[in-house]
């Protein structure tokens, strides 16, 4: 084998795990590769996944030009503005929101060769073992390589609803949902979880009549269930018309219109017609093709590789991170496993806490939270105290007339250590730092009370809960 194909860490997978382990192998003196057969529309390589490329990135580029749209057609005129008319032209939303991908998959490119990690354009897939080090062929690039380490990063892809395939045309997965050509006047969503909400919440604003059916009987179950009602009243008075506890019983495209039959919470035989139909009932690891077994490297049931808290798997030399091993499939788990990976192997201790791990999602209100729910510390058997402080209390959110929503503080009882933080609306997905920060540092919630903030600002809303804690907020 050429001395070139030969490095200290391959890493298979391009996105934010894959690249941030490559970047942070790299910085500490290693010779890192990495594999990743995602492509641009011209054909060349397209960095970051599916999170630059049909998930995160674009789907807040879409989120803040309907938020636009909204704003202009809706709520200007409470500022003084008048605006006659105005138009959506999705072709130019849509071209916006592509040329922010080929930035970021640009962005990530330059990485790289800042940091001389060489990217070798095609898929990934075990061969064999040479001892201690292992075999990558490259499909696409007829290349063979080779390392002591390898860090499996493939991440997840839509998991379709049984007998209904993807045409990405009408029934469409987050990728095809991002690219639809014009405002369907009908939109159906199968899945009341974070996507469904986004890009539900996308085509509403544009002026879509859109339904979402839920098989779960609880709107966003993982969510602190005071937090999720309130979003829920949100979301509703918006005009998303959002089912509970339905059972979908079958999909009927027809040549103009797709039927979804389904039972609704009290059993009843329900029927959904709908122009575009947009399935998100989750994600599956992206473990196939791997070739595992060349090297001995198993998955479970589901696809998933089982690691250990460092991240590594049953076969030396392998690693794995993101969406293929347990935890959140969030991009920003997998960026803190890729950064610990990279450093555990190079001899120094990478860590990774999966307890402050952040959730958010962007719909308006924003929600966001880490640590638990108050109902998940209340089943332990834990004492607890919360306080929570309402946005419409909040001096900034009033100048900025955006007023919906709350944060609440969950402490324990006896030493008061933040357990968890919660927050719907305005700015959510930036305020939660400060919440991962405190319980990162095991902070109380009196630490976070006795912290002053800037006024007027947001974050005064989560001091203000941090004071309801102990019954002592000073503004409600």
């Amino acid at each position: 084998m050429s001395t070139d194909n030969r490095f200290d860490v391959v890493v298979i997978g391009g996105g934010p795990g894959g690249y941030t382990a490559a970047i942070r192998a790299a910085q500490l003196g290693l010779r890192v590769a990495c594999v990743d057969a995602w492509r641009s529309d011209k054909g060349g390589p397209a960095l970051g996944g599916t999170c630059t490329n049909v998930g995160c990135i674009p789907s807040k580029a879409l989120l803040h030009s309907s938020e636009n749209y909204e704003n202009a057609t809706r709520h200007f005129a409470d500022h003084g503005i008048r605006i006659e008319s105005a138009a959506i032209d999705v072709p130019r939303m849509l071209a916006r929101k592509s040329g922010i991908v080929r930035q970021n998959n640009d962005g990530i490119l330059y990485l790289f060769k800042k940091n001389k990690v060489t990217l070798f354009h095609g898929s990934g897939r075990f061969e064999g073992r040479d001892g201690q080090a292992l075999r990558v062929a490259v499909t696409g690039a007829d290349a063979v390589l080779s390392a002591p380490h390898v860090v499996v990063a493939t991440g997840s892809v839509a998991r379709p609803l049984p007998g209904l395939a993807f045409d990405e045309q009408r029934v469409l997965s987050n990728d095809g949902a991002l690219s639809i050509g014009q405002v369907p006047r009908r939109l159906g969503v199968i899945g009341a979880g974070v996507i469904g909400l986004e890009l539900g919440s996308v085509w509403r604003r544009l002026g879509a009549d859109v339904t979402l059916l839920e098989a779960l009987p609880a709107f966003l179950p993982a969510a602190d269930e005071q937090i999720a009602r309130e979003a829920l009243k949100r979301f509703t008075r918006q005009g998303l018309k959002i089912q509970l506890g339905v059972a979908i019983e079958g999909v009927d495209a027809g040549a103009d219109t797709i039927r979804v039959r389904y039972l609704d919470a009290s059993k009843a035989a329900q029927a959904l017609e709908c122009d575009r139909l947009i399935v998100s009932i989750g994600r599956l690891p992206n473990t196939e093709g791997l070739n595992g077994d060349a090297v001995g490297l198993k998955t479970d049931a589901r696809g998933f590789i089982e690691v250990d808290a460092d991240c590594r798997t049953a076969v030396p030399g392998v690693w794995a991170i993101g969406d293929v091993v347990r935890g959140p499939m969030l991009a920003h788990k997998a960026e803190e496993e890729g950064v610990a990976a990279a450093e555990t192997i190079a001899g120094q201790h990478g860590h990774t806490d999966l307890e402050t791990i952040p959730w958010v999602i962007y719909t308006a209100p924003e929600i966001a939270w880490v640590g638990r729910t108050e109902q998940q510390v209340k089943s332990a058997g834990q004492a607890y105290r919360t306080g929570t402080f309402p946005f419409a209390a909040n001096g900034r959110a009033r100048a900025m007339g955006d007023t919906a929503g709350l944060v609440k503080v969950v402490a324990d009882a006896g030493t008061d250590r933040v357990l968890g933080v919660h927050v719907v609306g305005p700015m959510a997905s930036e305020l939660i730092a400060e919440a991962v920060m405190a319980m990162a540092f095991q902070a109380s919630s009196e630490d976070i009370a006795r912290i002053c903030h800037a006024h007027p600002t947001l974050s005064e809303a989560t001091r203000e809960a941090a004071l309801a804690v102990e019954g002592r907020a000073l503004n409600i």
